[in-house]
């Protein structure tokens, strides 16, 4: 008989019978477990990670039972992830008549005709509405022409945001560039370059920042210790809040442009607060989901 190997992590699907109905989950074994632990990810579901000794029968049967003793945490938090879901999908994303969050706040989409002339689609933002000046030959999405303008909004806000307090700061970027992580809101390299999500724009400029001070107090201070946090509360003493909205928010941002929302992973704000195990790294960050590893909810002890 082969033993299945410890030296890495493996999964399989169970289900567990509980006293509240069945609850399908992913069986974790893996060799870094010391004991057992629950999360919730938001697009995986329950997740029970056992330590990788433990054989296929006993990790199941202490998973369920750890399952069990959490159930009313469990249910609680599965039946917000699922209003949250369902809320989402409900505002209708990039397209007429839906909404989508801007500098943090629902704007509701409104396609009309580009006038006469006009080759190209824009967007013009108003107080509580986007209108999209469609050209009839564009064959671009909705959702498409409008990232388009968000990444163009987004870099002009995050621009001006590195331009306001590097020289507060006492320090200089080599450039700025903005993508599409899934798993973190900004990063900063040794050699001064910066990096951050263009759906930043979706949030309040104050969350906004948050992330361009974080990240330009890496520049200074490479980890996050105790001097790099003086520094950023230096520039934003409220950055706590503005951490944390980013994390309860993430799945909302992530998904804003969606008409129908996947949800992804959602950021614990201690990721951030912790020191780099790995101060020799070539780039720090402030993340939108846990060192690569989603955990949106974490069961508490028994």
């Amino acid at each position: 008989m082969t033993r299945r190997s410890t030296s890495r992590a493996f999964e399989a699907p169970a289900i567990a019978d509980l006293p509240g109905g069945p609850i399908p989950f992913t069986l974790r074994h893996s060799p870094r477990a010391r004991g057992l632990r629950v999360v919730l990810h938001p697009d995986r579901g329950v997740v029970v990670t056992v330590p990788a000794r433990a054989g296929r029968r006993d990790g199941e049967r202490r998973a369920v039972a750890f399952l069990a003793e959490r159930e009313p945490w469990l249910r609680r938090h599965l039946g917000r992830q699922a209003a949250l879901v369902a809320e989402l999908a409900a505002r209708g994303g990039a397209r007429h008549g839906g909404l989508i969050p801007f500098r943090g706040r629902l704007h509701r989409i409104r396609v009309v005709p580009a006038v006469s002339g006009i080759r190209r689609s824009d967007v013009v933002a108003f107080d509580d509405e986007l209108v999209i000046h469609r050209v009839a030959a564009d064959r671009r999405s909705d959702a498409a022409i409008l990232e388009r303008w968000l990444r163009e909004e987004a870099g002009e806000a995050i621009g001006t945001a590195v331009l306001a307090h590097a020289d507060a700061m006492g320090v200089r970027s080599a450039a700025v560039t903005l993508r599409d992580p899934r798993t973190r809101w900004g990063s900063a390299s040794r050699t001064g370059r910066l990096s951050f999500s263009w759906r930043l724009v979706l949030a309040p400029p104050e969350a906004l920042e948050t992330v361009v001070v974080h990240e330009l107090a890496h520049l200074r201070v490479f980890g996050h210790g105790p001097k790099f946090w003086t520094l950023v509360a230096s520039q934003r003493p409220d950055h706590r809040v503005w951490r944390r909205w980013l994390h309860d928010h993430s799945t909302e941002l992530h998904t804003a442009l969606d008409p129908t929302p996947i949800p992804v992973p959602v950021a614990r704000p201690s990721s951030a607060d912790r020191p780099s195990r790995n101060p020799r790294a070539a780039s720090q960050s402030i993340r939108s989901s846990a060192t690569g590893r989603p955990r949106a909810r974490r069961a508490p002890p028994p």
